[in-house]
Parts: C-alpha cells; structure tokens; sequence
C-alpha cells in the first residue's frame, strides 16, 4: 500500500485527488481508534474531536514555541493524548453507560474553552502555520502529507488488528458482554479499559497531528468540529464494530460519500449526511456492513 501510495504520489496530477484522500484516510485512523474503546469494550466516546484537537495543537505549540520537526511533531502529539485518554479513562470509566458518554463530552468542551484562551497556539481567532518546503521526491507537501497519512492509517488498522486477536482483545469483548462476570473470572477490567483509552486517545492524536500542516491555518470551531466527533462514532457503526476492518469500510464509503457531497452540493451537508447513514444503519442493520456480509453468507 506505501509503495501505491507513492506512484501515485507522483503519476496522479490532480491535486485535489491528495487533499480529498487525506481526508479519508485520516477517518479511516480517527474511526479505527474509536472502535478499540467503543466497540471492543463496549464505552461510546462522544469526546473524539477533543483528543484530535488536543494532537492538533500540540503540534502547533512544537512549532510556534520550538520550530519542532514533523516527526517530533508526531511523537508529541501521540504522547501527550495517550496520556490525556489514560488519565480521563482512569477518571471516567468507572461510570458506564450515559455517564461516561456524558462524562467524555464535558471534557471536549473543557478542552476547547482552554484552546480558545491560550494565546501561543492563537486563542479564538485561530493561528496560520506555514507548511515547510516538500522533501525531495514530492512535489507538493499535501502529496508528503497523503503519503504520511498511508502510513499512520497502516500502523492504526494493524495496532488494532493485534489488540482484537490478541488477550487484550479478548478481555475487553468480555468485560464489553458483562464486566461483573469478566471481573469475577479474573479479567483485569480496569487495566484494560485504561490501556483501550489511551491507546485510543494516541491513535486519535495521531489522526490529528498533521492537520494544522494540512489546513496551513487552524483554529477552535474547525479543530473541535462536530464533525469529527460524529463520524469517529458513525463509521464504525455503519462498518461493523465486531472487527478491526468494520471501521476502515465504513470510513472509507462515509468519508468517499462527504468528499463527493462536498465538491458536488455543500460541505455544509456533510454532518446531515452522517447522520441519515447512521440512522438508517442502526434500524435497518445494526451490525452494520459486515454484519450484512455475514448473514448474506450463511443464507
């Protein structure tokens, strides 16, 4: 897939075609890392667009208050939200069901409220961060940063993979089934739930890291959009919960279907849209497009 990515980085002259998939590539991590806390363990997270903003903006102070490198950048932003899910988790995930849910949504507004005060990273009125110049094989940074993102789309998809299949997997379907029973047979619940929110939040953060680089401008109503909290939490569901692969169709058919509303009608239709596939989705086919997969085959 990286070496597509790269001929295609320099054989596609389009540049929207880099801009676009960017975007959906960056769904495909952003949905990927709701589903190890959502759907394995069961624990919807209706906060998303805090931990992507939180990446964002760390990534914004390296480079306002250091002129810190991307990787760097990168490493950053991972750290500090993985510590931001791992604290809230272990604050938070003693409640279940509404209360959590709630619970994440107070933190998002916490988080915006201290962004839109903080004036290194350009408070309210939003910061311009100049993209450097493109390394030498690309011959724009939006084709670098595509590229960029094939890799952290790689490296999410294949982190959750190794979580479903392996123990840690298993224990959070348990715990996901009934957690006093998971408890009762032994099933560390809450060690797992607080490594699931970290783990989460890093993947989140990742998503996040490159986009102030991707926008060349960034400020709180984008950063904090409600749409990206919706499509973390839709497109695993439209996709399948059950697996690592549900949230990558559905990121990748969600995210396709928004690009498509957003050139031919209005990117203002893009959160309607959303939410007329998840609607449908949760009447018509719960367990979303894999679900219909498997039934299809056993008929």
């Amino acid at each position: 897939m990286l070496g597509a990515a790269l001929l295609l980085g320099q054989w596609v002259t389009n540049e929207y075609f880099f801009f676009a998939g960017y975007v959906v590539l960056q769904f495909v991590v952003l949905a990927t890392a709701w589903n190890i806390l959502g759907g394995y363990a069961g624990y919807v997270n209706f906060g998303s667009g805090a931990f992507f903003a939180a990446g964002a903006y760390t990534s914004v102070a390296l480079i306002k208050g250091f002129g810190a490198p991307l990787f760097v950048q990168v490493l950053c932003a991972m750290l500090v939200t993985a510590l931001m899910g791992g604290l809230i988790g272990a604050m938070t995930l003693r409640l279940r069901g509404i209360f959590f849910s709630i619970a994440t949504v107070a933190i998002a507004v916490i988080l915006e409220t201290v962004v839109m005060n903080w004036g290194l990273v350009g408070g309210a009125r939003g910061i311009t961060v100049l993209q450097p110049e493109a390394p030498a094989w690309f011959t724009s940074y939006n084709r670098f940063l595509f590229v960029l993102m094939v890799i952290f789309a790689i490296a999410a998809v294949t982190a959750a993979r190794y979580i479903e299949r392996s123990w840690i997997g298993r224990g959070l379907r348990a715990l996901r089934d009934n957690e006093e029973a998971a408890e009762s047979l032994g099933v560390p619940t809450m060690k797992l739930k607080v490594f699931s929110a970290a783990a989460s939040g890093a993947l989140m953060g990742l998503a996040g890291s490159t986009f102030p680089l991707y926008m060349s401008f960034i400020e709180p109503t984008s950063a904090f959009s409600l749409n990206y909290a919706v499509s973390a939490l839709a497109m695993p569901i439209i996709g399948g919960t059950s697996s690592w692969l549900g949230p990558v169709i559905g990121a990748l058919l969600l995210g396709s279907v928004q690009q498509i509303v957003t050139v031919t009608i209005s990117s203002e239709l893009n959160v309607l849209v959303v939410g007329g596939l998840l609607v449908f989705f949760v009447v018509a086919a719960p367990q979303g497009i894999l679900g219909l997969l498997r039934r299809g085959e056993r008929q």
